[in-house]
């Protein structure tokens, strides 16, 4: 955990105090916690957990054992979604 110091102007004030009444949080430290889950994928990936990447690696893994490494033509692709030429 970090701790900081912020000085807001009037309207960031504002804002936090709204997202604080909203979702009934304690005090303006939570609002910005709030406000950056919120809005911050907008800006900044979250990065993905142990357990998250192991499922993936796993689905990966099954995948390779039913289809192996087959390649897949233009055309099979376009047939699977469904542009004709």
């Amino acid at each position: 955990m970090v701790f900081a110091r912020v000085t807001l102007d009037d309207y960031a004030n504002r804002v936090l105090n709204v997202v604080k009444a909203k979702f009934g949080l304690r005090d303006k430290s939570e609002a910005i916690n709030k406000f950056v889950e919120i809005y911050g994928d907008e800006l900044v990936e979250r990065e993905a957990s142990d357990a998250y990447v192991k499922k993936l690696l796993t689905i990966e893994e099954k995948h390779f054992k039913k289809h192996g490494k087959k390649k897949m033509s233009p055309r099979e692709l376009d047939e699977l979604c469904g542009v004709r030429r």
